[in-house]
């Protein structure tokens, strides 16, 4: 990918992982390149008010095999888009379950097992 573009974002997590990324997700074959002739590619000139590592950041794991990385992206895309609204009905009904009268007598007299 290309580092200089504006667009382009890489964030490292506590647990080693490192995400490479186009924040206008226009890089279907993320993280390893960006389209040839990207419309919105944009040097980036200036850091302003980033803070920056002192550790390099780890090289891109290992292109998978194939011609086809995009579809394969965009079929993983579309696994974890599929579970998104599961989730987030879980949560809620967890929020609710929490907020209701019962949920707040039961969460002040329950006994802890952490």
């Amino acid at each position: 990918m290309r580092e200089e573009c504006k667009n382009y974002e890489s964030r490292s997590y506590a647990g080693g992982e490192t995400v490479r990324k186009c924040n206008l997700d226009l890089a279907p074959e993320a993280p390893w390149r960006c389209p040839e002739n990207c419309p919105s590619y944009v040097r980036r000139l200036a850091d302003v008010d980033w803070a920056h590592g002192s550790l390099v950041t780890p090289p891109p794991p290992p292109e998978p095999e194939g011609q086809d990385i995009a579809a394969l992206l965009d079929e993983a895309e579309d696994i974890v888009n599929a579970a998104g609204p599961a989730i987030l009905a879980e949560l809620a009904a967890e929020q609710k379950r929490k907020n209701s009268a019962f949920g707040r007598l039961r969460s002040r007299f329950s006994r802890r097992t952490d």
